[in-house]
């Protein structure tokens, strides 16, 4: 999914990557990246470890527990297009 346009995403992806680019996500570390949408856990549990491997948000800093899910230029483009 590297360099995935909006229409190739599910709509639930693309309403994560619009929450990401509004500064409402938070990702956390561990064995799969723990997504966070307005400070409640996203429940699609696959959601943040899917676009980080796509290569549309970066990984989260493991050495900050959380941290603000930001997207790559990946993801931008892909909110853009």
């Amino acid at each position: 999914m590297p360099g995935a346009e909006t229409s190739t995403l599910s709509r639930r992806d693309q309403a994560v990557l619009r929450a990401v680019a509004e500064g409402r996500c938070e990702l956390g570390t561990g064995w799969a990246p723990l997504l966070l949408v307005d400070g409640l856990v996203c429940t699609d549990f696959a959601a943040g470890r899917r676009l980080v491997a796509a290569g549309l948000v970066h990984a989260p800093d493991p050495a900050r527990p959380l941290g603000p899910a930001r997207l790559t230029a990946a993801g931008r483009a892909a909110l853009a297009g």
